[in-house]
């Protein structure tokens, strides 16, 4: 038998890839402690921690408005199957995580979907699993994005225009009250 006969198979590890976006990152450097483009390992027995407190948290945001402990994710797997999932819960008392179109208050969580969108405040991160088969860690790899994650549209106000066809939007109330006017006067 040659070595690679006798090698022992090697095993794929699970990966969560987060992309992050701030539209001050250039500025206010809140992603400087982060380790982007470097897969790191963590201890399957692990909380990965994300925010300000270098004490509590490995992945640390430099920023004074983020919470000592932002969210907390958690691996595992689940309950007679093979399959590996994260579970993201939000440790901030006073901002809501939405996770996707889910908002979570403090302590709330859930399970993270295979791909999807974290929020809080000013931040965006991608978050996307890669699968993989080792029960004692899991890898993170840290992306830092150029352009906003999320691209907010702005829709037109939808308020109805008056039979004059023009609207009361158009012109400032300064002040005044609405006047209840019946139809019948």
């Amino acid at each position: 038998m040659t070595s690679v006969e006798e090698a022992e198979t090697e095993e794929t590890v699970t990966c969560l890839h987060l992309t992050f976006y701030h539209p001050c990152q250039e500025d206010k450097r809140m992603f400087r402690c982060l380790n982007f483009c470097r897969r790191e390992r963590v201890r399957a027995e692990d909380t990965a921690r994300f925010g300000r407190d270098s004490n509590l948290c490995h992945y640390n945001l430099m920023d004074a408005r983020v919470s000592r402990i932002q969210f907390a994710l958690q691996f595992y797997r689940k309950l007679n199957s093979s399959e590996f999932c994260f579970e993201i819960k939000n440790m901030s008392k006073k901002t809501k995580l939405i996770v996707d179109k889910t908002k979570l208050g403090y302590l709330n969580k859930i399970d993270l979907p295979w791909k999807c969108i974290i929020c809080f405040g000013d931040y965006q991160i991608l978050a996307e699993m890669q699968e993989g088969e080792s029960m004692d860690y899991f890898e993170t790899y840290l992306h830092l994005a150029k352009v906003p994650i999320v691209e907010e549209r702005y829709l037109p106000s939808l308020q109805p225009v008056p039979e004059s066809g023009i609207s009361s939007s158009s012109f400032p109330s300064q002040g005044k009250s609405p006047i209840e006017i019946d139809e019948n006067d």
